[in-house]
């Protein structure tokens, strides 16, 4: 399988759980297909799968101690790849977590959809915003259930 290939599969292959989060979160399939993590797990496999390949060829320059090493690192496409589906796995279970946090504090699921949107595009900014609508309406600044 190419790096390519790989990349389309897993990249169209979230757009639908993000869908269903968005428009249908009660649903018993999404709660068997993302609240299961069923699909973060295909995801963490084929995270896998690529980070192997990647590292089998891994420049000499390429490392974790400083940028330009992380740098040296995702010019190699497999490497690049599994950055990428590390992003859709986590920003997909966040997602997923909103979700459930909005339902177990009564926050409207409308409200969710917009976070949800930027967790998908922004990551980090979509749980932000997350925690900064969930404040707003519930002066909760804890993470616990």
């Amino acid at each position: 399988m190419s790096p390519d290939l790989l990349f389309l599969i897993c990249n169209n292959g979230v757009l639908p759980a993000w869908l269903l989060l968005a428009v249908a979160p009660g649903w018993v399939w999404t709660t068997r297909l993302i609240h299961a993590v069923w699909i973060p797990c295909l995801l963490a496999l084929a995270y896998g799968f690529a980070i192997v390949q990647g590292l089998s060829n891994a420049p000499e320059d390429g490392g974790f101690g400083s940028l330009a090493g992380v740098m040296a690192l995702f010019t190699q496409p497999w490497a690049a790849l599994g950055g990428w589906i590390h992003y859709l796995a986590f920003d997909l279970f966040v997602g997923a977590w909103e979700v459930r946090d909005a339902r177990r504090r009564g926050i409207a699921h409308l409200w969710v959809v917009p976070c949800l949107v930027l967790t998908l595009m922004l990551g980090p900014l979509g749980l932000l915003a997350y925690l900064a609508l969930r404040f707003g309406l519930t002066r909760e600044l804890t993470l616990s259930e």
